[in-house]
């Protein structure tokens, strides 16, 4: 045989080798879960866990998003403005002619009036309530402290200052009752039913 062809055969054979060599390394990387060398297992757990990874999902960022139409120029704007503006107090104007609540003639007008008033009345008889019980516990109270049982006994300034209260709102009772009353007149003079605020 000439010289280069068992160099040939040669170099042949030892790139197999080499070849297998890295074939049966390659197999042994992926089966063999531990070498020993931490760095070594950390590197190729990486590159294992690397290739099965998915891919990054995509992040949208405002350059992505299409800018805004240009705004309108302003004369269009104001007289789009306007319009809508007109429109609304047109719908406004319908409404009010077409809402009975709002029309002094009809039911429920009245009805909404002394609803408002009967419902301030009755929050200022409860409040009335309230404060005639505190002027009661207040005149049968008993003071620990000598010294202001003392001074209490001759200025009676809680006392007086809740019979104060008490009047007043006895006072806003009285006021609100017969503003309920004028209602009830003002409802006759309309031509409407006394009923309607009762």
């Amino acid at each position: 045989m000439h010289t280069s062809a068992i160099w040939r055969i040669s170099a042949l054979s030892a790139l197999l080798g080499v070849a297998a060599f890295a074939a049966s390394a390659q197999q042994q990387d992926s089966t063999q879960p531990s070498t020993g060398d931490p760095v070594a297992d950390a590197a190729r757990k990486a590159r294992t866990d690397q290739k099965t990874a998915p891919k990054p999902k995509k992040v949208f960022t405002n350059d992505d998003i299409p800018s805004a139409a240009p705004p309108p120029p302003p004369a269009a704007t104001d007289a789009a403005n306007k319009n809508a503006s007109q429109q609304q107090a047109d719908d406004v104007s319908v409404k009010k002619s077409l809402d009975p609540a709002d029309d002094p003639k009809q039911e429920p007008y009245w009805r909404k009036r002394s609803k408002k008033l009967r419902d301030k009345l009755a929050s200022a008889e409860q409040e009335l309530d309230v404060l005639q019980r505190e002027l009661n516990k207040d005149q049968v109270q008993y003071y620990p402290d000598p010294q202001k049982a003392l001074a209490q006994q001759y200025s009676r300034s809680d006392i007086n200052e809740k019979t104060a209260k008490v009047e007043a709102k006895k006072s806003e009772v009285e006021s609100l009752k017969q503003q309920v009353a004028d209602l009830e007149d003002a409802v006759r003079k309309a031509g409407g039913d006394p009923g309607w605020v009762r």
